[in-house]
């Protein structure tokens, strides 16, 4: 099953086309052709393989309405995989003859041990024809810290988080996205937002944090919305620890399916009634059984 990392990176390339030709060109240093537009076209590939095997991205640069000028294979690549030797050069056939143009393989990964086992060379077996895929990996990632930078392009500025989260520049990573977070929707805002911070070594996360907190002046509804659901999370967290402690202190056992019912809650009405009803319950387990006040 694919994880969270693997469809973030995903959706990376679906919400903005042209990233794969921009990293191909800027990045690796490899041609593209000249286009005015670029399209994520139906990754399924279940024509020749299974209906369980289907690229992750696939992008075909136009010229004008209909004229392709290449087409693009992005694959996510976070761990070893035997199968993918053996599927790459279908989906780089596939591809090309479905769309009748030249077809380009980009593997994207945030490891650097995984880079150099994509980037092997793959023997089909046929004279002449070894497949060498074109690999991004976090060497290849730009490392974006400057605002203006993000805001032209915050798929990459998520990407440098994700490759770069852990190294000297993750603070001013961070500011960078943070800065340029406004002018994206709201459902990207989020969902990036939540990316760049999670993959940020510890104490740039805390220092980002702190500023948000404190009204830093870049606070904007990215920053905002994130202090506001740390101090909802806090307050969630405190009174589900209320409601333990009171049941602990009256001597009362608490189960283990109680303790994990009672942290996972996320209704403050809820706690709220369990709080007052741990002062009273013979059994932590009447906390969960009553619906009454």
């Amino acid at each position: 099953m694919p994880s969270v990392t693997h469809e973030a990176l995903v959706e990376l390339f679906k919400n903005r086309p042209t990233l794969a030709a921009e990293l191909l060109h800027d990045a690796l240093g490899h041609p593209v052709p000249t286009f005015t537009e670029a399209r994520v076209e139906s990754s399924d590939l279940t024509e020749i393989v299974p209906s369980d095997r289907r690229a992750d991205v696939v992008v075909v640069l136009l010229v004008g309405e209909q004229q392709r000028a290449m087409a693009i294979v992005v694959e996510v690549q976070l761990g070893v995989d035997p199968d993918k030797p053996y599927v790459w050069p279908v989906y780089v056939t596939q591809t090309r003859a479905r769309h009748r143009c030249p077809t380009g393989l980009l593997v994207v990964t945030i490891d650097a041990a995984m880079a150099r086992w994509s980037a092997r060379p793959i023997d089909t077996g046929h004279p002449g024809w070894t497949l060498t895929p074109l690999v991004l990996g976090p060497q290849g990632v730009p490392v974006v810290t400057d605002a203006a930078q993000a805001k032209a392009a915050p798929e990459v500025a998520v990407l440098s988080a994700m490759a770069h989260g852990q190294s000297e520049a993750a603070e001013a990573i961070g500011l960078a996205f943070l800065a340029a977070a406004d002018e994206l929707d709201e459902e990207r805002r989020a969902v990036y937002g939540d990316l760049v911070l999670s993959s940020l070594n510890a104490a740039a996360r805390r220092k980002l944090e702190a500023m948000m907190k404190s009204g830093y002046q870049f606070q904007s509804e990215f920053a905002r919305g994130y202090v506001a659901k740390g101090r909802q999370e806090g307050i969630l967290e405190a009174k589900a620890q209320a409601v333990l402690t009171f049941l602990e202190a009256r001597g009362l056992e608490v189960p283990v399916e109680v303790r994990e019912r009672v942290l996972a809650s996320t209704d403050l009405a809820e706690l709220d009634r369990w709080i007052r009803r741990s002062a009273v319950v013979s059994d932590a387990r009447e906390l969960l059984a009553t619906t009454g006040s």
